[in-house]
């Protein structure tokens, strides 16, 4: 099971390199098994080219390397305190994606402008605080997933996949690591359409709560009906 774990993982990180939301080694994805209760991530600085199942390293939600030869990404706590937390995620990504970077950057939310949003986030993508001087100098990356968990106080993460990390950059979650990176996709597309509907009318406004809805739960929601299902 594991030894599919690490090349549903590495899959995905093709996968996301493939996408063109990352250069270089920037940005990873983990996935998880929750029977096990061991993750399986990147390993830190690698470059996608040369990335291959046997390089994805095994991690336990006590924090402790299972298995590879190399060291973790170095987001590793990130994705660790939002397995710990939301137990109905089942792979986490992040990136540096222009677009989405720029709403980090900006510490600006994206709110829900049109039904290609509708159709993957079920309203605003939130944007967390701004980190103290304290979190950054002790246990950076720890703290990094616990003030996304803080924002999300209120908001179920399974229906608002996707955060973006002031100053930082965003991270997007699904239920395997295929849809996190899915995820990333949908959300640097829809940044892209708003900073586009920013420049064309000068302000952003969501549509309204009809259209979000059925956009959204013709998708997700108990009655869908939307794909082949």
């Amino acid at each position: 099971m594991l030894e599919e774990l690490k090349k549903e993982v590495c899959r995905a990180n093709l996968e996301l390199s493939e996408s063109g939301l990352v250069i270089l080694s920037w940005g990873n994805v983990s996935g998880i098994d929750r029977s096990k209760g061991i993750f399986a991530i990147k390993p830190s600085g690698i470059d996608y080219a040369k990335l291959k199942p046997e390089d994805i390293v095994l991690v336990s939600l006590e924090g402790e390397k299972v298995e590879g030869d190399m060291k973790p990404s170095s987001d590793t706590p990130t994705h660790l305190e939002l397995y710990r937390q939301w137990s109905g995620i089942g792979g986490v990504c992040h990136t540096h994606s222009p677009c989405a970077t720029a709403f980090a950057q900006a510490k600006r939310e994206l709110p829900c402008l049109g039904t290609t949003h509708a159709d993957n986030f079920y309203g605003t993508v939130p944007v967390t605080r701004q980190m103290a001087i304290e979190e950054i100098e002790t246990e950076y990356e720890l703290n990094t997933g616990k003030v996304i968990c803080e924002r999300f106080k209120g908001i179920d993460p399974e229906t608002i996949p996707a955060v973006f990390c002031a100053g930082h950059g965003p991270f997007t979650w699904g239920k395997d690591a295929g849809e996190s990176v899915k995820n990333a996709i949908v959300l640097e597309m829809a940044c892209k359409m708003g900073l586009d509907t920013l420049s064309l009318a000068g302000k952003m406004e969501a549509i309204p709560q009809t259209l979000l809805d059925k956009h959204y739960l013709r998708k997700h929601g108990k009655g869908a009906y939307y794909g082949q299902n």
